[in-house]
């Protein structure tokens, strides 16, 4: 048994990686497909623009995280079921991603959705873990309405679910009703506020799951989604203020709660809400090529973090940023973090910080105050996640590890911290052009003092957290603890959500079912009732017209019997012994006159010939 399950990891990774090589070859060719459901409904895959970008960057950060989930999880009981799920994960994303038309995005969106709460209810033993699965899948379905009603408006306008069909041109109406819901679905995988708490619930599942759902899976499929419309929606006046707005928003508050949160994993989950908020901005301001280099670079980045994360789980036994400091007990993991925490932070050289210049161009495009408010956000990146690296990973005493890091693991991210560096290459000489030429579109042109600002902040958001922790303040942040609390907790949304939303509907229901209970369910009691009532009765009726029927029938019977017991012995056998009698008597009387002398019988003779003379006299 152990021998097998050696092999799982092994082969999911196969797997993946001959995926890997599938979608490399579809990226390069163009790869299109479609098959025909029916009238006007054709499910359609294509390989183009950003998505020969992304069909590639979601199965190589798999392979990678699944190695990590097949080496740190190796004595999970359900570790084949786990390796399973991840691979059904990524199947769906690559679905999602190809997808050419509305139709097959909706079944690659709602696959995703359900394999990621599968995964986060792996620990299913655990109550907690399916009820957080349950609160992210629920508050995610929401979001998935809108893509319903935007595959219904596409269909209603062109009659059919493909792409390019709505990008001839509906009228307005139709493809404000689109935009509408595509923002309201991508807003909620992409924990955009108000969805954001959400990836809260998430962190129930294992830390593998987490660095796959936060770099290229499900939260991705929200901004990959727009990222991928953009070109078609942005012809609705609304769409592109409206998404940066929701964008810059979320970059903003998610910033405060990774910079507030004391746990590893929910601050990393902030901060994945706040990248994902300024990929929106470049997207909402036009620039597609600036929003998907973001998502790759991020995609990178937070994998590497999250898997720090669980090794520092499986290290220190807690995620609590006030007992970790293991950078002296595990300084290669701790260097490694520090790379990913440095991407995070948009670093320069990194190839995050060529991708985060180029998301405040795209803002400046928008707006001085939409570039500012990116400048702040980009601050803010700083600030947490040079205080994650500090409390997380920074010097502190040696402590005895538990259950210290496999090689495997410590392999995986490295090659993450790998790919970070790697992408530093865009900065050189081609890489701008090398960045539009695969996602198929522009970058902004960066301004040279939009650099310079961009480059003071990190300085800034340093020595911020310098002073803090000289101050032994890092942990708090400098804040109050009950405002840090608040802040930490999504500025108390999943509180107001509740006071505001959920419980005025579970106290609706429970008048529904109070005035369900009292008055429809009365109504179908009392029915129900009448007709147990009148079958009881007609039941008893029958009874007793049956029971007299079979008495009036035996009793007939019987006296029938009766009579024809006593008239077989009165008369039948009465005259059956009357015959044997007379002919019994006659036999006696014939015995008789068996005498033997001849003068009785010449006696008998004359009396019979006279007898037969009167007969025939008569007769005649």
């Amino acid at each position: 048994m152990r021998h097998g399950r050696a092999w799982l990891g092994p082969v999911v990774v196969a797997s993946l990686l001959g995926s890997l090589g599938t979608a490399v070859l579809a990226a390069i060719s163009g790869a299109r497909s479609s098959w025909s459901w029916g009238a006007g409904i054709d499910l359609g895959v294509e390989v183009v623009g950003v998505g020969r970008v992304m069909v590639v960057l979601v199965p190589l950060v798999a392979v990678v995280v699944v190695s990590f989930a097949a080496s740190s999880m190796r004595d999970d009981e359900a570790l084949a079921r786990l390796l399973a799920l991840l691979a059904a994960f990524v199947a769906a994303m690559e679905l999602l991603v190809m997808a050419a038309d509305f139709l097959t995005l909706l079944i690659g969106w709602e696959l995703v959705g359900a394999a990621s709460w599968s995964l986060i209810s792996h620990d299913w033993r655990n109550a907690q873990a399916p009820m957080s699965a349950k609160e992210a899948f629920v508050t995610t379905r929401f979001g998935d309405l809108g893509l319903y009603v935007a595959a219904g408006a596409a269909f209603a306008s062109v009659g059919t679910f493909q792409f390019a069909d709505l990008a001839a041109g509906p009228n307005d109406r139709w493809l404000a009703i689109v935009a509408g819901g595509v923002v309201l679905a991508a807003a909620a995988k992409s924990a955009q506020l108000p969805f954001s708490p959400w990836l809260f619930s998430a962190m129930a599942g294992p830390t593998p799951v987490s660095a796959l759902l936060h770099s290229a899976t499900m939260v991705a499929a929200g901004a990959y989604a727009l990222i991928r419309l953009e070109p078609i929606l942005s012809a609705v006046s609304w769409f592109g203020p409206l998404v940066v707005g929701l964008g810059l928003s979320t970059a903003l508050a998610g910033g405060v709660v990774a910079f507030a949160q004391s746990d590893l994993k929910r601050a990393l989950a902030g901060s994945t809400s706040a990248q994902y908020g300024l990929m929106l901005v470049a997207t909402g301001a036009g620039f597609t090529a600036a929003g998907m280099g973001q998502l790759t670079a991020h995609a990178f980045f937070k994998a590497l973090l999250f898997l720090g994360a669980g090794v520092a789980l499986h290290g220190g036994g807690t995620l609590d940023l006030a007992k970790l400091r293991l950078g002296s007990s595990l300084p290669t993991v701790a260097l490694l973090f520090g790379v990913g925490a440095a991407g995070l932070a948009a670093v320069p050289p990194l190839g995050a910080a060529f991708t985060k210049e180029a998301v405040l161009a795209a803002a400046f495009e928008s707006g001085v105050w939409v570039g500012s408010g990116v400048v702040v956000a980009g601050l803010l990146s700083v600030l947490y996640a040079a205080r994650l690296h500090v409390l997380a990973y920074g010097r502190g005493p040696v402590l005895d590890i538990e259950v210290g890091p496999h090689p495997v693991e410590v392999w995986a991210l490295a090659v993450l911290a790998v790919f970070t560096l790697a992408l530093s290459a865009i900065w050189l000489p081609g890489g701008k052009e090398l960045v539009s030429e695969l996602t198929g579109a522009d970058l902004p042109a960066g301004q040279t003092w939009e650099l310079t600002v961009s480059v003071l902040s990190v300085v800034v958001g340093f020595v911020v957290v310098w002073l803090l922790w000289r101050r032994n303040s890092l942990l708090s942040g400098g804040l109050p603890s009950r405002i840090r609390g608040f802040l930490a907790n999504w500025w108390g949304i999943p509180g107001l959500t509740r006071r505001a939303v959920v419980d005025p509907l579970i106290k609706l229901s429970n008048r529904l079912a109070e005035g369900d209970g009292s008055v429809i369910d009365a109504l179908v009691r009392a029915i129900a009732g009448s007709v147990v009532g009148v079958s009881h009765r007609l039941r008893d009726l029958v009874e007793i017209l049956v029971d007299r029927v079979v008495d009036g029938v035996g009793g007939g019977t019987i006296l029938t019997a009766t009579g024809s017991q006593k008239f077989d012995d009165d008369a039948v056998d009465a005259t059956v012994e009357a015959i044997g009698a007379g002919i019994r008597f006659g036999g006696d009387q014939t015995r008789r006159s068996q005498t033997g002398m001849a003068h009785h019988y010449y006696t008998l003779l004359v009396g019979g010939s006279v007898v037969l003379f009167i007969v025939a006299a008569i007769w005649r």
